[in-house]
């Protein structure tokens, strides 16, 4: 059998069925034995009527006592009702709208039936609607795969039985060595086993196997990638440290993670290939100082600086921020952004090219074709996770492969972000500047409203600014108040005497840039939002936030909303609305409410979400995890990442004959294709 080959070819499937399998991801004879089943239904263990386990899903081997007899009941729904046997004991079922099911089960022939037994109120045994098999056909561990409208899970099933039939052995890609090292079972055996295991014990050693594969082409790929960026050989060599000279300039002492990340990125530069370093910091930690630092030493090195953030308004923020830290400095900065006058943006072209600005501050813009520099020396992303491995890349063509600066303001715990920035190396930001404001954050429910608009106004009335925010609304979700809704109410209420802002995902971006130039100007009082505030600017002069439908939001999301206000002297308070009293909510809410620590909050988050979860947006390029987890399969992260240092080692960019398979496992992953 060809993995290659489309999966419309296979046996039974044809266009139609095709369609739909390219709807899940599936569109080859390998990807297909790759779409692993999301759980399993255990009829390998057989239970008796008398002992079959109430309230658990089990399996009973037992004989039809009488075809099933349907009733039409009021409201127009068939029920039919039938009885099985063991010979020991006696079990109703029940099924609801089969019009087949007298057709299906036979008087006098054994099945075996898979649901869950309870007790009625007449102390008898039932099951209802349960699935069943002939006892010849029922047997074993099986698969249930995720599925859709147009393809059920038994349909599934049967296609990936017709390719293993088909296929000979798997051939495996992993050294002998590796897997002997590992105690690793062979690919052949992983792949038949994880959709059709013979025992539970064989799904055990599938799994791990898939676990170790999908972990350590993670890493033999993303240490392939940074031993490829270490052969780059850069121009931009820093020869001489101007740190204490741009901290004499600062009206405030940088903290002591500020200095070491500042030192981490200057040894970088130093070097003849150019620095790949990601830094991560809680908002507020500082990243903006250590970014200056790094730009002072590399234009006093006699070389350009490129700044690219994701959005017009937080651009033009930097570049206020920068020129009043190289205020008299003779460092001279500009913007360039899309709605830079098409003259403006061609001088500002000629002056990048003649070398006579030193600093670039921009969006999208600065990655242009026709932008170019005469001696760029330093790219620094804000906002690392909104650009992404390909775009940091085309930067590199702008320069002497330029040294590259990442910042996010995503807190990740260190072991996870190593992993998923694994091309880069990485500086942590653990500590916030002597000053910063605890932002007092409380969890109330709908019914104090009232008093929250009341202590809005307080705020609102002495001055001070403050956020709403709104979760997005899905179709046929009638119990959340869309932003706009919510903000037409509010203006011609409660507010009408106020001057509020609108601010939701939908607006042009030359509306959005608009809403916020005014919020961040003062012009508007109360702003009304959805999460597209998470990345935005500092206003000082905001001072509360309240989020609505609070239990919507995951934990790392809502500190990062919280993150917008506490940036000014006055203090500042955070109000979680939320009717949800489930543990998770609780728990996510009391959690917040006790810390402002991102790193702390980043962990939590981990732990309730699940590392597939936490990555809401992730870095373009990376492979899906499917069967690993970061959190729990920690001990075979360990042996995956020793196991892919040990081949990187003796091959570091993977082009030895022996690694050909490899090469190939790791390209196909990182092109998100999982053809086997």
């Amino acid at each position: 059998m060809n993995f290659s080959t489309d999966i419309k070819f296979l046996k039974g499937v044809g266009s139609v069925r095709a369609e739909a399998f390219y709807r899940l991801g599936v569109d080859t004879v390998g990807a297909l034995l790759r779409y692993y089943p999301r759980t399993y239904e255990d009829w390998s263990k057989v239970y008796g009527i008398r002992e079959a386990p109430v309230g658990e899903t089990c399996c009973i081997r037992a004989t039809v006592c009488n075809t099933p007899s349907k009733i039409r009941i009021p409201g127009g729904k068939l029920i039919a009702k039938s009885s099985i046997t063991d010979g020991l004991g006696l079990m109703n079922l029940t099924f609801f709208n089969n019009k087949y099911i007298s057709n299906m089960l036979k008087e006098g022939e054994e099945y075996y039936f898979f649901g869950k037994p309870f007790v009625n109120r007449y102390g008898a045994k039932e099951m209802t609607s349960p699935i069943f098999q002939k006892s010849a056909e029922a047997a074993g561990i099986k698969p249930v795969y995720p599925q859709s409208a147009d393809l059920n899970s038994k349909f599934i099933s049967k296609c990936v039985k017709n390719v293993l039939d088909e296929t000979d052995e798997i051939s495996d890609f992993l050294p002998e060595e590796i897997i002997g090292e590992n105690s690793l079972c062979s690919l052949d055996f992983a792949i038949r086993n994880i959709h059709f295991p013979k025992s539970c014990s064989d799904l055990e050693k599938a799994r791990n196997r898939l676990i170790f594969d999908e972990l350590f082409i993670l890493q033999l790929g993303l240490l392939s990638i940074k031993n490829i960026n270490k052969k780059a050989v850069t121009e931009c060599v820093m020869e001489k440290n101007y740190t204490d000279e741009f901290i004499s300039r600062l009206p405030f002492e940088l903290t002591g993670a500020q200095k070491k990340a500042v030192a981490e990125a200057l040894a970088d530069m130093k070097k003849s290939e150019p620095m790949n370093r990601l830094l991560q910091g809680d908002v507020g930690s500082g990243k903006t100082a250590v970014a200056a630092a790094i730009m002072y030493n590399a234009v006093k090195n006699g070389f350009q600086c490129a700044l690219m953030s994701p959005t017009e308004v937080l651009a033009q923020q930097h570049e206020r921020t920068f020129n009043r830290l190289f205020e008299k400095s003779g460092i001279k900065i500009c913007l360039i952004t899309g709605s830079t006058s098409a003259a403006q943006k061609k001088k500002i072209k000629q002056e990048l090219k003649d070398g006579s600005v030193d600093l670039a501050i921009g969006t999208h813009a600065l990655i242009q074709e026709d932008v170019e520099f005469k001696k760029l020396g330093l790219v620094i992303t804000d906002e690392q996770h909104r650009f992404g491995v390909n775009q940091r890349a085309s930067f590199a063509v702008k320069g002497n492969n330029p040294h590259i600066y990442v910042m996010s303001a995503t807190p990740i715990p260190r072991t996870l972000a190593m992993i998923m920035y694994g091309d880069l190396s990485v500086s942590i930001l653990d500590e916030l500047p002597p000053g910063r404001q605890k932002i007092e954050t409380y969890s109330v429910t709908s019914d104090y409203h009232e008093r929250i608009y009341g202590y809005i106004k307080k705020h609102l009335d002495r001055g001070l600014q403050g956020y709403i925010v709104c979760p997005l609304v899905e179709e046929g979700e009638n119990d959340l108040i869309p932003a706009q809704e919510y903000y037409e109410k509010l203006s011609n209420g409660v507010f009408k005497d106020y001057r509020l802002g609108l601010l939701h995902g939908r607006m042009k971006p030359s509306e959005k840039e608009e809403i916020m130039r005014r919020f961040a100007s003062g012009d508007i009082q109360l702003l009304v939002s959805t999460v597209v505030i998470e990345v935005g600017v500092d206003v000082p002069n905001a001072v509360i936030m309240v989020i609505e439908n609070a239990e919507r939001f995951g934990l790392s999301q809502l500190h990062q909303l919280r993150g917008r206000i506490g940036r000014g002297s006055e203090k500042s308070s955070c109000i979680l609305v939320s009717d949800a009293r489930n543990d998770e909510a609780v728990s996510r809410f009391r959690i917040l409410c006790e810390t402002n620590d991102g790193f702390k909050i980043a962990n939590a988050d981990l732990e309730m979400r699940g590392p597939g979860d936490f990555f809401g947006t992730r870095q373009h390029g990376l492979p899906s995890l499917r069967v690993a987890d970061i959190l729990t399969d920690t001990e075979m992260l360990m042996r995956s990442q020793n196991a892919a240092a040990k081949v990187i080692e003796g091959d570091k960019t993977l082009s030895k004959p022996e690694n050909r398979r490899l090469r190939k496992q790791v390209d196909s992953a990182f092109r998100k294709n999982y053809g086997t």
